[in-house]
């Protein structure tokens, strides 16, 4: 992505309330809030355009996160209906300044947001199918810059459900790679700006430690893993099936170690220096 200078409004001063955000020269604009603003939120100016929304919450049922993506003509008529819904309890629209944004292009773009918020695969998609719609090629290559501007203000305004996390490519510097091994396992990770990335391939232990269960949230997070078939088991060791993002070493290190451990000392490069020395070099 290019790179950016953005402009949040806080309508009341409070971060958490009703904001707005646009990027420079940039002709769309952000407005976010939360469900107990409704009214404001929709009351706006802006409501009154033609975009794209995100209502965000938790599935009451499994508590994961959850997002629903839609377009309309409207935003201040559309939303309204999704009142019904109990899940959510914020709310982002993106509308166009000139208002140039016809049904053809929401549709794009709302059809490109769902597909990349399922691949992201960080919340329930409570869309129940894809949209979409065929475009020109001049107007497919303005709405690709349109997504790319969502895609740098979502983050900002609360929202990384949609940031898909990628482990290293064979062409990033493999010192950046650490390993963490235990019982002549291995598991391979990298820090990312929102903790730690295990990636596919990284081995497990089987059998959790008896001493966690004292403190089990290590046992609780590897049970989550199993039933979501991100770990399975691979003769006498579990293994990831998809790369995984933890919010911190440590939780990566539990994981793999089956109970309590220190992340800063169970990651090391490929020299054998321990994340905590690496950091403090």
């Amino acid at each position: 992505m290019s790179s950016a200078t953005i402009k949040i409004f806080l309508v009341h001063g409070d971060p958490k309330r009703l904001r707005t955000a646009e990027l420079s020269n940039w002709t769309g604009k952000a407005v976010a809030g939360p469900r107990s603003e409704f009214e404001g939120i929709i009351g706006r100016e802006e409501a009154n355009n033609s975009g794209v929304y995100f209502l965000t919450g938790h599935d009451p049922e499994s508590g994961k996160p959850a997002l629903y993506i839609g377009e309309a003509e409207s935003i201040r008529n559309r939303i309204k209906a999704h009142l019904e819904k109990d899940f959510w309890n914020q709310i982002i629209y993106f509308i166009s300044k000139d208002e140039n944004l016809t049904k053809a292009h929401i549709r794009y773009l709302e059809g490109n947001l769902i597909e990349q918020a399922r691949q992201a695969n960080r919340a329930l998609v409570m869309n129940g199918q894809n949209s979409g719609a065929k475009l020109p090629e001049s107007d497919r290559a303005d709405m690709e810059m349109f997504l790319e501007k969502i895609y740098q203000l979502l983050p900002v305004l609360g929202v990384e459900l949609l940031v898909t996390v990628a482990g290293k490519a064979a062409t990033d510097a493999e010192e950046e790679i650490l390993y963490c091994e235990i019982k002549g396992l291995k598991a391979r990770g990298h820090l990312t700006p929102n903790g730690f990335l295990v990636l596919k391939g990284s081995q497990a232990v089987l059998k959790d430690r008896a001493s966690a269960l004292k403190y089990p949230w290590p046992l609780n997070m590897r049970q989550r893993l199993k039933d979501e078939g991100i770990l399975s088991v691979s003769e006498d060791h579990l293994i990831f099936n998809r790369d995984e993002e933890f919010s911190s070493p440590s939780a990566a290190a539990a994981v793999v170690h089956g109970g309590h451990a220190n992340g800063l000392i169970a990651w090391k490069d490929k020299n054998g220096k321990t994340l905590k020395e690496i950091e403090s070099t």
